[in-house]
C-alpha cells in the first residue's frame, strides 16, 4: 500500500482558503498537541495525540474529528490536518494504528479488531470534557480511509466522515479479476514488518503465489465495507484519485452509488502512484473537507453540497461539478493480427482513434482471441498507454485456463486524458510497464494472440486539456 503521497504540510494559503469557505466562525488559537496513551478495550496501548481549540467552550463541547493515517505513516502525519481543523474550532484526535508506530498489538489491516479500536477511540474522545459527546466525525487516508469506512459500516456513530484514497472492496483492489497485483502488494511488507502482522493475515502471503483461495477471500471480505453501504446514512465526502493504480475510481464510485445519506464525491490528482498530488490542488479539496465538517458537525451552512466533482488533469485550478456521475460513452476498436508469444514476450497493437480529445472514465475491457495456449502459463496481462507517455492509462489481467478461446480482461477504472491525434498502444503478454504486476520468475508464456478488441468508457465531453 506504500506511503500515501499526499502532501501533509498545509500552508497558510490552504488555511485561508478553507476559512473563506466556511461560515463566520472566528479563528481559534490552539492549546497544542497533547501526547496520550489510550487503552483499547482489550488493554492494548494505542499511541495518540489530541488537540483542543484554545477558545471559549461552546455549549456541548467542541465538535471533534478523529484522524486515521495511511500505511507506513503514524499519527504525526495527521497532525497538520488536526492543527488546521483546530484553528477553525474543531478538536482532533490522531493515533498510531494497532501494530504500527508506537502502538501495541498486531497489525490487522482494518479488520474487526481495528474497527473495535475505532469505537474505543470514539468513546474516549467523546468522554473528554471539552469535546462534544455526539458531534464527532472522522477523516482517514488510504489505510485510515478503510478504517473509517469499516467503522462507520459497523455502527461507530460518526456524524460525518471523509474516507480518502482508499478501498471499499479489498479483494477488487488487491486481486482484481482473480489476479493479484503483486507489485503493489510488495509494499505491504515494506511498510509493516511481518513480525507485527496479526497471524490471522498470514494466508494473504498466498497472493504472492497467485493463489486467491477461499481463506484469502474471507480475509478480504471481512475488511470490505461495500456490502453494507446501501444502508449507511452518515454524511460522506469521498476523496479519490483519478489516476491511482492501487485504489482505482471504482472503489469510490461503487460506494457513491450505494450510499443512502448525504454524499459528495471529489475526484482529483491525489492518491497513490501514478498520482502527481500537486500542492496547488490541496486547498481545493481541503476546503471541501472543512466545509463538510462545518456543516454536519458544527451546524454551519451547506457550502459544499452533493454530486460529483471532477478536477482537471493536469491541475489548472478548475473542476467540473455534476449532479451525479458524469455521462459516458463507449469507444470500441478492433485490432487485428496474429502473433505467437513465447518466454516473457509481448504483443503490441496501435490505433489512432478519430476525433478527440477523449477522457477515460468508467470500466473498460480488452477482448482477446487466443489459441495454442500452454497450460502452465496461467495468466495474461495488458496495459493501455498513449504513445510517447511512459505512464500507462490503465491496465488489467486475467487467468487463462483453456487451450483456445476468447478472454476478457477488465481494465482498471482510471480518468486520463487521451490527446487528439495520439496513438493508443495496447500491450499484451506476461510483463507490464506499470509496476502493478511483478514479473513471474521461471514462468514463460506460450500463447498465440489473435484479434484484440479494445473497449473504453469515455466522458461524453473531455474536461482536461
Amino acid at each position: 500500500m506504500g506511503r500515501v503521497r499526499v502532501f501533509l504540510a498545509l500552508t497558510v494559503a490552504a488555511l485561508a482558503c478553507a476559512g473563506a469557505a466556511t461560515y463566520a466562525r472566528p479563528a481559534a488559537a490552539t492549546s497544542g498537541w497533547h501526547e496520550v496513551t489510550i487503552q483499547a478495550s482489550d488493554a492494548t496501548p494505542l499511541a495518540c495525540a489530541y488537540i483542543i481549540p484554545n477558545a471559549s467552550l461552546p455549549a456541548g463541547g467542541f465538535p471533534g474529528v478523529i484522524l486515521f493515517h495511511g500505511l507506513g505513516d503514524s499519527h504525526t502525519a495527521m497532525e497538520p490536518y488536526g492543527s488546521a481543523l483546530a484553528q477553525l474550532g474543531f478538536a482532533a484526535l490522531a493515533c498510531d494504528a494497532r501494530g504500527t508506530g508506537a502502538s501495541g498489538g498486531k497489525f490487522g489491516l482494518d479488520g474487526p479488531r481495528d474497527v473495535q479500536d475505532a469505537q474505543d477511540l470514539f468513546t474516549w474522545f467523546a468522554g473528554q470534557p471539552d469535546v462534544s459527546d455526539t458531534q464527532i466525525g472522522a477523516l482517514g487516508l488510504s489505510l485510515g480511509g478503510g478504517e473509517v469506512w469499516n467503522a462507520a459500516a459497523a455502527g461507530v456513530p460518526f456524524k460525518a466522515i471523509v474516507p480518502a484514497i482508499t478501498w471499499t472492496d479489498l479483494g477488487q483492489a488487491l486481486n482484481p479479476n482473480g489476479v493479484p497485483k503483486t507489485g503493489e502488494l510488495a509494499a505491504f511488507d515494506q511498510a509493516v514488518p511481518l513480525s507485527r502482522w496479526d497471524p490471522s493475515l498470514t494466508p494473504l502471503q498466498d497472493l504472492f503465489d497467485y493463489d486467491v483461495n477461499a481463506v484469502v477471500d474471507s480475509i478480504e471480505a471481512a475488511r470490505s465495507s461495500r456490502p453494507k453501504l446501501h444502508s449507511l446514512t452518515v454524511p460522506t465526502l469521498l476523496l479519490q484519485g483519478r489516476h491511482d493504480f492501487l485504489f482505482d475510481l471504482d472503489q469510490a464510485v461503487g460506494a457513491y452509488k450505494l450510499l443512502a445519506g448525504p454524499k459528495r464525491l471529489y475526484l482529483g490528482d491525489l492518491g497513490h502512484a501514478p498520482a502527481k498530488n500537486p500542492a496547488a490542488e490541496q486547498p481545493t479539496y481541503f476546503t471541501e473537507v472543512v466545509g463538510w465538517f462545518e456543516h454536519y458537525l458544527a451546524g454551519g451552512p451547506n457550502v459544499v453540497g452533493g454530486g460529483v466533482e471532477l478536477a482537471h488533469d493536469p491541475w489548472d485550478g478548475k473542476t467540473n461539478v455534476y449532479k451525479g456521475l458524469p455521462a459516458t460513452r463507449r469507444l470500441s476498436v478492433n485490432l487485428p493480427g496474429t502473433k505467437q508469444l513465447a518466454g516473457m514476450g509481448t504483443v503490441t497493437r496501435r490505433v489512432r482513434p478519430t476525433g478527440g480529445p477523449f477522457e477515460t472514465f468508467g470500466d473498460g475491457s480488452l477482448s482477446i482471441r487466443y489459441s495454442n495456449h500452454r497450460p502452465d502459463s496461467k495468466q495474461i496481462r495488458a496495459t493501455i498507454s498513449v504513445k510517447g507517455n511512459k505512464t500507462p492509462v490503465t491496465f488489467g489481467a486475467a487467468r487463462v485456463a483453456n487451450a483456445a478461446g476468447v478472454i476478457r480482461i477488465p481494465l482498471s477504472n482510471q480518468a486520463v486524458l487521451l490527446p487528439r491525434g495520439k496513438r493508443l498502444v495496447v500491450t499484451v503478454g506476461m510483463t507490464t510497464a506499470d509496476g502493478v504486476y511483478a514479473p513471474i520468475n521461471g514462468t514463460a508464456v506460450a500463447i498465440k494472440i489473435g484479434r484484440i478488441t479494445l473497449n473504453l468508457s469515455l466522458l461524453k465531453r473531455a474536461v482536461s486539456k
